[in-house]
């Protein structure tokens, strides 16, 4: 990881004109969508622009060469009751520190995270918080060479642009099954959303596959979905699977809400939760105190990586490093009822 992020050169119209042979002046014309331009200069600058990272400065003046005291903090929803509790250790933590946070939502889109981070760069914030580790090519030139801390937060399964803050979703996803296998589950199955997108789910679930084939086992059968985690869609694919392979004996939900849903269908069925079926899911958001019954699940930290990947932005971090920082929460198992003693 790069400690030195804030003595970066910040990129000029001059990086762009180089690399693409084309004048400063044709430069400022194209980013500006103003003039008249062939589109193969056109696509020329824009292919330059986007390799390099570049973003144009929209703030004018005297105040051009300054940073504004916005910090940009992306993430890739608001609607499955995690990130908001990110956002809010975040304005936590920089309350007092003359700090204002901005939200942009890529709704798991690497193509919208491009937009957000292009238009979010443009008024040079003083740092950018980010969710994942996972970015495009585009993306990740956009934040090496932003010249500002920058701090991907939720994960550490991966190399870092700057600084991290987040926990090991494959650690977690081998600790949950550990957990399962010893309390004598051997038909699990795992139910949670489509993977492509979401690098945290999937390597939960590479995690989890680990641990159960440290016993020998592997999951028993499978159920995915796209779209945003709810009660119904959980009753619905517990509903699913059970129809499908009817003698799995846990069943392993990437999320708490799904697995609340899964949990609510099982108890409407009369289904001896947990001794005939073990279920889990993960998060530990407070949905789950409201339950008939208290659904497993692992804690993700969430609104402590907020508050601590707020200060390393704010210059309170606890170690008193300047960028490259990696801080690792560890998630704590909460078996709740729906786990049988081991």
């Amino acid at each position: 990881m790069n400690g030195q992020v804030g003595s970066r050169r910040t990129l000029t119209l001059r990086d762009v004109s180089e690399a693409s042979g084309v004048s400063e002046m044709t430069v400022s014309r194209v980013l500006r969508n103003r003039g008249d331009v062939s589109e193969s200069t056109r696509e020329r600058v824009l292919e330059a622009a986007r390799t390099l990272g570049y973003v144009p400065n929209k703030i004018a003046g005297a105040l051009a060469s300054q940073r504004v005291n916005l910090v940009a903090v992306v993430v890739p929803s608001l609607s499955n009751l995690v990130f908001p509790e990110v956002l809010s250790g975040i304005s936590e933590e920089l309350e007092d520190s003359g700090l204002q946070p901005v939200f942009g939502v890529t709704n798991y889109s690497a193509e919208r995270e491009e937009a957000v981070l292009y238009e979010m760069l443009s008024w040079r914030p003083s740092g950018v918080i980010i969710a994942g580790l996972e970015h495009s090519d585009s993306s990740r030139a956009m934040l090496q060479n932003a010249g500002i801390p920058i701090v991907e937060i939720m994960d550490v399964d991966g190399e870092a642009i700057d600084s991290v803050v987040g926990i090991s979703h494959r650690r977690a996803g081998l600790e949950m099954a550990r957990a399962i296998v010893k309390s004598g589950y051997r038909r699990i199955g795992f139910l949670g959303t489509k993977m492509p997108h979401d690098h945290r789910a999937r390597k939960r679930m590479e995690g989890f596959e680990a641990g159960l084939a440290e016993a020998g086992l592997v999951l028993a059968d499978r159920e995915f979905y796209s779209g945003g985690s709810a009660l119904l869609k959980g009753r619905e694919m517990t509903e699913a699977i059970l129809k499908r392979t009817p003698d799995l004996d846990f069943l392993y939900y990437s999320n708490d809400m799904i697995g609340a849903g899964g949990l609510l269908y099982c108890l409407e069925r009369g289904i001896d939760v947990p001794d005939r079926l073990g279920l889990a899911g993960f998060n530990g958001v407070d949905l789950l105190d409201g339950l008939p019954r208290r659904l497993a699940t692992m804690d993700a930290c969430r609104r402590e990586i907020g508050r601590r990947a707020a200060a390393i932005i704010a210059g309170h971090s606890e170690t008193g490093l300047i960028g490259g920082e990696r801080v690792e929460l560890t998630p704590v198992l909460q078996p709740g009822d729906t786990i049988r003693p081991a």
